[in-house]
């Protein structure tokens, strides 16, 4: 379906249709940072996504803020497929993942967080490398602009980007690769694009795919990939205070499908403080994925 423009707002949309791809949103006590996650989605210049909108605040729900309602809004008019759910009691961030998961019936499924700010071509970019790609997930890391005067040349040495496809690839704790998790500090993803943009990277393309540890914030999945890898359905093996679950499942599906950072990242990080208070367990630990 395309996207609608204004000229058509006035005319009851026609949303029956499941879209190729949806966007998913956990979200919990944070209904500013909500607001500008769907205003990044309001402006994209892809043509089909829905999204799914989840939400374990403590009083009302996220979406209800005025300025998030408004946004749900433009999207519907838009002719996006919207859904939204109040998903309580909390069991921890893969949990919630797996239920947002379960009520998606998309092929393409992006994980976005709550506080995350997406350029308007994002959507579209991601689908269109997840396609030329052929792997399991592509994801843009998401990009604290504060630090945008940081420039950290000694945390840049991982790069190596892919080639035309993406090979599988084991990583663990510890383990080889692990060390690409530093290309996503501050804003290092801004500064690692503008590199290769003198280095003329950029040639056919407007993207590049590079090899990560995980991406944070913002992963594109192809749905059988993920299903096929069990999906988020760990969280009943590990405690409820948990962090990491992302990687968890980005280390499976690269296992069997690789998986890429895409550069530039259309990712901003709003910076906001975390609601996620017990983080003591990190899940790759806690299922046996570190130092394998």
């Amino acid at each position: 379906m395309s996207r609608r423009s204004p000229h058509e707002w006035g005319n009851r949309p026609d949303t029956a249709a499941a879209p190729p791809l949806e966007v998913l949103i956990p979200t919990r006590n944070r209904p500013a940072e909500l607001a500008t996650t769907l205003a990044g989605l309001a402006a994209q210049d892809a043509e089909d996504f829905g999204v799914v909108v989840s939400d374990q605040s403590e009083g009302a729900a996220d979406w209800e803020h005025p300025a998030a309602a408004a946004m749900l809004r433009v999207l519907h008019a838009q002719g996006r497929r919207i859904a939204v759910h109040r998903h309580l009691p909390l069991r921890g961030l893969a949990e919630h993942r797996d239920f947002l998961l379960g009520v998606s019936a998309a092929p393409l499924v992006l994980f976005l967080d709550d506080d995350v700010w997406l350029g308007p071509e994002a959507v579209r970019t991601l689908a269109e490398a997840i396609g030329e790609l052929g792997c399991g997930f592509v994801g843009m890391a998401v990009q604290g602009l504060s630090y945008l005067d940081d420039v950290r040349p000694h945390e840049h040495g991982e790069l190596s980007l892919w080639g035309d496809r993406v090979e599988p690839e084991m990583l663990s704790r510890g383990g080889p690769g692990f060390d690409r998790w530093r290309l996503h500090n501050a804003a290092n993803p801004a500064h690692l694009a503008a590199r290769l943009l003198e280095e003329g990277a950029f040639d056919h393309r407007a993207w590049a795919a590079y090899r990560v540890a995980w991406v944070g914030g913002c992963v594109l999945f192809r749905r059988a990939a993920l299903a096929e890898c069990g999906g988020f359905g760990f969280w009943r093996d590990i405690p409820q205070g948990h962090a990491g679950e992302d990687v968890v499942v980005q280390w499976r599906v690269m296992e069997r499908h690789g998986g890429a950072g895409i550069l530039p990242s259309h990712a901003v990080h709003l910076e906001s403080p975390t609601t996620v208070e017990d983080r003591s367990v990190e899940a790759a630990e806690a299922l046996g994925l570190a130092g394998r």
